[in-house]
């Protein structure tokens, strides 16, 4: 039911945001040139959609990015975007100004002019449009969450923000009277171009949550749902798992989300535990059986790419040991699986299963790195023609192409697309592939201490003989109330468990704060820069249990020698 006492929120209308946007549209023109770039850095709120729209009406590329933060790599990160796109405007709030001028004044950002938008935009009646309407335009630089590395900006075109928004309706079944609404920045893709502009372009509206109040109180999210009658949401799968984990039977007595159509899980690995578990609990409160829509995209399509709503979760049992040899194969019974889920169909793009070494197309069933063609790719990354080719131009061995190679793994089964893991992260042991996200799922299912945090697993190692061999190292986030004796039990305990359902060794095992492990702005592990702050030894553990070998390997040869 709405909630009649539901009170603190702000609202616009279509014609009060059209009105809004023209006159900050108007305030950019006097400031700046058709194509330049504008930074927006903007707390949750109205705000950032006005600015959004401000841009496009002034034939700016917008550039989203979170407000700088407390961290100092958070900070330098959200610098070297603006320097790449060189921005010449940074538009923010009241509340944000103080903290973006401090931020520009630290990080020798002289040139960028910041601004709080409101009250002081121009008259909206003054605007006229500055350059003729053109769908192969730039509307905006979404820059990726990349874990090493200058972060880079993904060039979106306005015909590939329309693709996909009429994409995302048509996959979900969405409707013109349905609203939709979800905690998710509109700095991060999915929450600007999942959820926001398929409300105000083609449904009736949107309705944005701070995701602070999302983390610390997960039901509130359920709650802004069925209050504000929200019809469409999406989360990283993170997000229904908390759910799952903190919302309280009596929380959930009072919730009605029956009127949900579709919630997406996308962003990072979907999880069949997930999926079914999410499902089975909220079923008491009207949550639809075929309701939660897992989902296949990332930023170089602009968004989604592969999806399918209206059925339950579709769960498969993979036979494990022909996973780790690249093919995807039902488990039979008594052999050991892993549970995917698969992510439907294309949305638009033509989706390929390639062999990443060869170019190979492969048939189904078989795991190779997923590639993209046709409606939603994006035009490659801003002033970065060699990544641009690298990535976006990739021939297969019999000619066809150009095609984006995405950097995951998957295969076809039984019609669905399945994503295994990322390329780069695949840990390659005694002729085995092994995602590290299925050792880190499982030491958080068999040890309590970890229930709720994040873990990075990665090897290290030489294969020249002067070190040891190739071996998993393992960090995870730790209350550290456990204490010293416990802690060290347990670092024993995972290594037995990687042991024991992997087969392999773990040479370390690091137990850090919560927060010690870096994510992307989606809430992907970073686990290159986990790996990178291991070896160079710039982690601050709670516990470490090494290998002494591994130890004085480490002792004796520079970080960058590892491989």
């Amino acid at each position: 039911m709405r909630d009649p006492q539901a009170r603190d929120h702000e609202s616009l209308s279509l014609a009060e945001l059209d009105a809004r946007a023209r006159g900050t549209a108007v305030w950019l023109a006097g400031r700046t040139e058709p194509g330049d770039r504008v930074l927006l850095l903007y707390s949750p709120g109205v705000e950032f959609t006005v600015a959004f729209f401000g841009c496009l009406y002034a034939g700016l590329i917008a550039v989203p990015g979170p407000l700088p933060g407390r961290y100092r790599h958070e900070r330098r990160r959200l610098a070297r975007i603006a320097r790449d796109a060189r921005a010449t405007v940074v538009l923010t709030d009241r509340r944000g100004l103080p903290e973006v001028e401090k931020w520009a004044a630290d990080e020798g950002l002289t040139h960028l002019l910041p601004h709080a938008t409101g009250q002081t935009d121009g008259a909206p009646g003054a605007w006229r449009p500055r350059v003729p309407a053109d769908p192969d335009a730039l509307a905006l630089l979404q820059y990726t969450s990349g874990s090493t590395g200058s972060p880079k900006g993904v060039m979106v075109r306005h015909r590939d923000l329309l693709t996909n928004v009429d994409a995302v309706v048509r996959s979900l079944g969405l409707r013109p009277g349905h609203r939709l609404g979800g905690w998710i920045p509109l700095y991060h893709d999915m929450g600007l171009i999942g959820l926001m502009l398929p409300g105000v372009l083609r449904c009736a509206g949107y309705v944005q949550m701070d995701p602070m109040t999302f983390l610390r109180r997960p039901h509130q999210w359920l709650s802004m749902m069925d209050t504000y009658d929200v019809n469409g949401t999406a989360a990283p799968d993170f997000g229904y798992d908390l759910c799952l984990r903190r919302v309280t039977d009596e929380q959930l007595a009072g919730l009605d989300l029956s009127r949900v159509q579709a919630a997406v899980d996308g962003s990072e690995p979907v999880r069949a535990d997930t999926v079914t578990g999410f499902a089975a609990r909220f079923a008491a409160a009207g949550f639809p059986s075929d309701a939660l829509v897992p989902m296949y995209g990332l930023a170089e399509s602009t968004l989604l790419a592969a999806g399918m709503g209206g059925r339950p979760p579709f769960v498969v049992g993979v036979d494990t040991a022909a996973l780790e040899g690249n093919v995807l194969r039902r488990a039979a019974p008594g052999v050991p699986a892993r549970h995917l889920v698969g992510c439907g169909t294309s949305i638009g793009p033509q989706v390929r299963v390639v062999d990443p070494d060869t170019g190979e197309v492969l048939p189904d069933g078989s795991v190779g790195e997923i590639w993209l063609r046709g409606p939603s790719v994006t035009a490659g990354y801003w002033g970065n023609p060699e990544a641009t080719s690298a990535v976006f131009g990739a021939v297969t061995s019999d000619g066809q192409g150009p095609f984006l190679r995405t950097g995951d793994l998957g295969g076809v089964l039984d019609g669905d697309l399945f994503v295994t893991g990322r390329r780069k992260d695949v840990l390659v042991l005694h002729g085995r592939n092994i995602h590290p996200q299925d050792i880190e799922a499982e030491l958080r299912a068999q040890h309590e201490e970890l229930g709720g945090l994040h873990g990075a697993a990665f090897t290290v190692g030489w294969d020249d003989g002067t070190g040891p061999r190739e071996s998993v190292v393992v960090l995870h986030e730790i209350r550290g109330h456990w204490g010293t004796e416990r802690m060290t039990g347990l670092a024993a305990a995972m290594k037995l468990t990687v042991a024991r359902e992997f087969g392999v060794p773990v040479a370390a095992v690091v137990l850090l704060r919560p927060g010690g492990i870096r994510r992307t702005t989606s809430g992907k592990v970073e686990r290159s820069a986990m790996r990178a702050l291991y070896l160079e030894r710039a982690l601050d553990p709670l516990l470490l249990s090494e290998d002494p070998h591994l130890t004085a390997a480490l002792a004796e040869r520079a970080p960058e020698e590892a491989r």
